[in-house]
C-alpha cells in the first residue's frame, strides 16, 4: 500500500508505544517484516523550545525506514513548527497523535482530547500539510467516550484537510486499552473516506489480523502489545497474508537469542546501564510462556549487567531443558 507518495512494501505495521518502540525496537520488528514503524509521541512544543530528549526520540538509524515521527500537541502553528523539525529528522512521514488517552497528554487538550473538537483537528492537519512536504498521518480512537463516538466526522475532517491516511483505534479514550476494539467504527472510517485507513486494536495473531482486514475492508494493520517479545509476529502475519504459509514460532533457543541481540542494539544506543534498566521490561516480555516464566521475569527486573542478563539466559534454558526431559 501506499501512504501519500510512500510506498510501503507490506501493509503490516508497528503501532507507536510510548516508552516502548524506540530505534531498537523498531529496527528488530522491521527486521522480521514491519512495513512501516512510528517513533515514539513527541510534543511538538517541547521541539519548539529546543528540548534535547524529544530531539533524541526522533532519531531515526539508516536501517530505520520508512519510519514516522508521531507529533502530539494541540496548536496549530506549533504542529506546523515541530512537523519541519521531524523533517529534518528525516521522517518518512508526519504522524498526528490525536488518540493517547495518557491524562497527562489528553488532560491538556492533547491527544484524544483533540477529538473533541473536529474543527481545531483539521486546523492542525492542514498546518502541518502546509508545512512540510512529506505524507501526513492522523491516528485517532473511536471517541472521547460512548457519549462522543464521533471517529467518522473527525476522520472526514481530517481528509478534507489533506491527511494522508487515518489510522483508527477502535476504543474510545474512556476505554484506554479495556475492552474489545470496535471493528464497526473502524469499518465506518474506511468507507467514509477515500485515503487509506489502517485499523489499530486487539490485533495478536493470524486469526484476529484476518478478522480485522476482512471485516473493515482496511488497507493495513497495525500491531501493538502482541509485538511486546515477540517482534516475530511480523513474519508470521507477512507469509500468511503473503503466501498462504502458517509458519511457526521461533524456538526457545531461537527467542532467546532474538532478545539478547535485542538488548544488545538497545545498550548500543544508550549505554550498558540505562540501556540494562530499560531492557527488564522486554526481558519480561521475551520470558512470557516459558518454564518457571514467572520467576524468571522477576528475575530479569533485578538485571543490571550484560553478564547477569547472560546468567539468566544460561538459567532460563537449563530449565527448560530439564522440563523437556522430564
Amino acid at each position: 500500500m501506499n501512504i501519500g507518495s510512500l510506498k510501503l512494501d507490506s501493509n503490516i505495521f508497528l503501532a507507536p508505544l510510548a516508552g516502548i518502540t524506540d530505534k531498537a525496537f523498531r529496527e528488530i520488528c522491521q527486521g522480521f517484516g514491519a512495513g512501516y514503524c512510528e517513533t515514539e509521541m513527541v510534543s511538538a512544543k517541547a521541539l519548539t523550545f529546543g528540548d534535547k530528549k524529544s530531539f533524541e526520540l526522533m532519531e531515526i538509524s539508516n536501517s530505520n525506514h520508512p519510519c514516522g515521527i508521531q507529533l502530539f500537541g494541540n496548536e496549530p502553528d506549533i504542529m506546523a513548527q515541530g512537523a519541519k523539525f521531524a523533517k529534518d529528522a528525516l521522517a518518512d512521514v508526519i504522524d498526528i497523535n490525536m488518540g493517547c488517552p495518557a491524562p497527562k497528554v489528553a488532560n491538556n487538550g492533547c491527544g484524544s482530547a483533540l477529538m473533541k473538537d473536529p474543527v481545531l483537528c483539521g486546523e492542525i492537519v492542514k498546518a502541518v500539510k502546509s508545512a512540510v512536504a512529506i505524507p501526513v498521518t492522523v491516528k485517532i480512537r473511536k471517541g472521547f467516550d460512548d457519549e462522543n463516538v464521533n471517529a467518522v466526522k473527525v476522520a472526514e475532517i481530517c481528509a478534507e484537510n489533506g491527511a494522508d491516511a487515518i489510522i483508527v483505534h477502535g476504543r474510545t479514550r474512556q476505554q484506554y486499552y479495556s475492552g474489545q476494539c470496535d471493528l464497526d467504527i473502524i469499518k465506518q472510517v474506511k468507507e467514509s473516506v477515500d485515503v487509506p485507513v489502517i485499523g489499530n486494536g486487539d490485533v495478536k495473531d493470524i486469526k484476529s489480523a484476518e478478522k480485522m482486514f476482512n471485516y473493515t475492508n482496511c488497507d493495513g494493520i497495525m500491531v501493538a502489545r502482541a509485538a511486546l517479545g515477540a517482534p516475530w509476529i511480523f513474519k508470521i502475519l507477512n507469509e500468511y497474508f503473503r503466501k498462504g504459509i502458517i509458519i511457526q514460532e521461533p524456538s526457545k533457543e531461537e527467542k532467546l537469542d532474538i532478545m539478547i541481540k535485542h538488548i544488545e542494539q538497545i545498550c548500543k544506543y544508550k549505554g550498558e546501564h540505562m540501556g540494562i534498566l530499560q531492557s527488564r521490561k522486554h526481558m519480561a516480555w521475551y520470558l512470557k510462556g516459558f518454564k518457571g516464566a514467572a520467576a524468571f521475569r522477576n528475575d530479569a527486573g533485578r538485571v543490571s549487567s550484560f553478564e547477569e542478563m547472560h546468567s539468566l539466559v544460561k538459567n532460563v534454558l537449563e530449565k527448560q531443558n530439564i522440563n523437556d526431559k522430564e
